[in-house]
């Protein structure tokens, strides 16, 4: 095992003792403590390739926490003897943040195959008391080949770990074929979703009755989630596949869709991608070109290694856009298309791709580039875990996986999510709440939140005025000041502790939103400086680094002025009167009294 601390090259080991392949491996120092470390291997005919494994090793000095993509609430060290986790083009992503307590990164590292199976795992050695890093390759069968090159990024440089991972980001939109897809303005606005508000049991009156509303409130988007396609209301998926427009919910389509856009909102509709149910017109036609038959969900999952399975799926969303004007949809279960071997695959003759991973991204990239032809500015929203850096390719929308009622997951998760996204949008789990609860409890759902973009789902015309009121204020408030919640310079402190303290600063604002009880720094003066209050205080301790006078403002949960007036601050600690649930906002005065 060697170590990268003496600048030595990462072993890589071949499983077995296979000689048909030999592997070659160079580092390249980009600068002090980061490098690239290029792997190839080779072979003189095309063969199956044997499981290979990149390892290295760095003490566990310093380190304090693991962050990954699929850690959700737990960033804990693990063990060398784990599993760590698997990353392919429609599941997670290859990187994973070593880091202490300030938040400092220790050891980032990431590789530029996101499209095959690759397993990472970053381990604590029991016996030495070091991390065991490793990036397994070709656990999934894999077509015969005579050629891989790959390259392994680590980053050893003294940074927050957010600018590590940033700036792995960054890296890969630069590798040929991972440029990121165009983001619409419309996508960082608010959006309507049916799913928790309706799940399938929806129709065209009320659906339009609820865009009124939201446009309202400011939603400019809807979803439409399953339940339109299919008179069967047990969430289950043995209809999906033919895509046809149940007529008992939505008579006419191209009319309830106009309907929508004269309201001014744009209309995205759901689509299970990988799912051919048993009860559908199609099976028959599929039945022989599966990855496999899941019989819980009474439904099969195509293969897109056949042409004209891709064909299929392209033409009926090209007729949707085209023949229904919508303006989007939403893309699920791409992370089904995988090879399992417990279920055998269809027989049928005729697959152009030998790979699964390849032929899902020439179909998902044949999916944008078709639609935009059609629509450039469609809209594609893909699900947490399908998240990484080819999934930006073939969608500009991502939303954190399903969380219901849990404000604090989501904030967990639409942060996870923005660490890695870049300028994709990055949205929240579709917001709901018992409407019988507290409105400063209701309102947390989008307090923790805010530096995603919000999808609504409750009925509007049910809840009354009172949260109706609470939630036109949060979404005026993330509109007015998208550019600083969703552009600006972001900063998500100890991810180990559920991300207590979030800011996003941008041209003189600063925006925290704080969750726990804890200092909120104010480390330059602004000309504004917001808190969101994600707690029930009604207070709110801010250390100021300066001096200065500002017009004091407290709004509530709902948006009401409860408390105006000015305030000097001193270098030092200050006890600010803050709503629970609400803001308090700083205006700068400046010498003339000017604001």
């Amino acid at each position: 095992m060697k170590t990268l601390i003496n600048y030595d090259c990462p072993t890589v080991i071949i499983n077995g003792n296979n000689t048909l392949f030999e592997s070659f491996t160079h580092v390249e120092t980009i600068t002090e403590n980061l490098f690239l470390v290029h792997i190839r291997l080779t072979a003189a005919k095309k063969e199956q390739p044997p499981v290979c494994r990149i390892e290295w090793s760095t003490p566990a000095i310093d380190i304090h926490s693991l962050w990954h993509p699929g850690t959700d609430r737990n960033k804990a060290l693990q063990v060398d003897w784990g599993d760590g986790f698997q990353s392919k083009s429609t599941s997670l992503a290859p990187v994973a943040s070593l880091y202490n307590l300030e938040g400092r990164n220790r050891m980032t590292f990431a590789f530029t195959d996101a499209l095959n199976n690759v397993s990472i795992k970053a381990g604590i050695h029991e016996e030495d008391s070091t991390f065991l890093c490793s990036v397994t390759l070709f656990e999934e069968a894999m077509p015969k080949l005579d050629h891989y090159e790959a390259t392994l990024r680590i980053d050893r440089r003294d940074i927050p770990f957010y600018k590590a991972l940033e700036d792995v980001t960054t890296w890969w939109e630069g590798l040929p074929g991972y440029e990121p897809a165009a983001v619409p303005d419309v996508a960082l606005r608010p959006m309507y979703s049916t799913w928790y508000s309706y799940h399938q049991k929806l129709t065209a009156a009320e659906l339009e009755e609820q865009c009124r509303l939201a446009k309202e409130l400011g939603c400019d988007t809807i979803i439409v989630d399953d339940g339109w396609q299919t008179d069967d209301n047990n969430r289950g998926y043995a209809y999906t596949g033919d895509w046809e427009v149940y007529a008992g919910k939505i008579p006419d389509m191209k009319a309830h869709v106009d309907t929508v856009h004269r309201l001014g909102m744009k209309y995205m509709l759901w689509y299970s991608v990988p799912f051919v149910g048993k009860r559908s017109k199609v099976w028959s036609k599929f039945e022989n070109k599966l990855l496999r038959v899941d019989e819980k969900l009474n439904a099969g999952v195509l293969d897109p290694r056949y042409p004209d399975v891709r064909e299929y799926l392209i033409n009926t969303y090209e007729q949707a856009v085209f023949g229904w004007d919508i303006d989007g949809l939403k893309l699920d279960f791409v992370d089904s298309f995988r090879l399992s071997p417990d279920q055998k695959e269809g027989t049928a003759k005729g697959r152009d791709h030998e790979s699964v991973p390849e032929a899902v991204d020439r179909l998902l990239s044949d999916v944008m580039e078709r639609l935009r032809a059609i629509k450039p500015d469609i809209l594609i929203e893909f699900r947490q875990t399908y998240i990484g850096p080819l999934m930006r390719k073939y969608g500009n929308m991502f939303r954190a996986n399903d969380c219901p009622n849990d404000s604090i997951q989501n904030r967990i998760r639409t942060l996870d999510l923005r660490l890695l996204s870049g300028n994709t949008a990055v949205h929240s789990d579709m917001i709901m709440f018992n409407p019988k609860e507290s409105v400063e409890s209701a309102a947390m759902q989008l307090i923790n939140v805010l530096f995603s973009v919000p999808q609504i789902s409750v009925r509007l015309d049910e809840i009354g005025e009172t949260y109706t009121g609470m939630i036109r204020f949060w979404l005026s408030f993330c509109k007015e000041n998208s550019d600083i919640l969703l552009k600006g310079k972001l900063v998500p402190e100890q991810p180990e502790l559920l991300y207590p303290l979030v800011s996003a600063q941008r041209a003189g604002t600063k925006i925290v939103a704080v969750y726990a009880n804890i200092v909120v720094p104010m480390d330059a003066t602004y000309d504004r400086f917001i808190v969101a209050n994600g707690t029930y205080n009604e207070q709110v301790v801010v250390r100021c680094h300066h001096q200065g006078r500002y017009d004091l403002t407290v709004k509530n949960c709902c948006g009401q002025v409860v408390l105006l007036r000015q305030i000097e601050l001193q270098d030092g600690l200050h006890e600010l009167p803050i709503a629970r649930a609400g803001l308090v906002i700083l205006q700068r005065i400046d010498d003339s009294g000017e604001i």
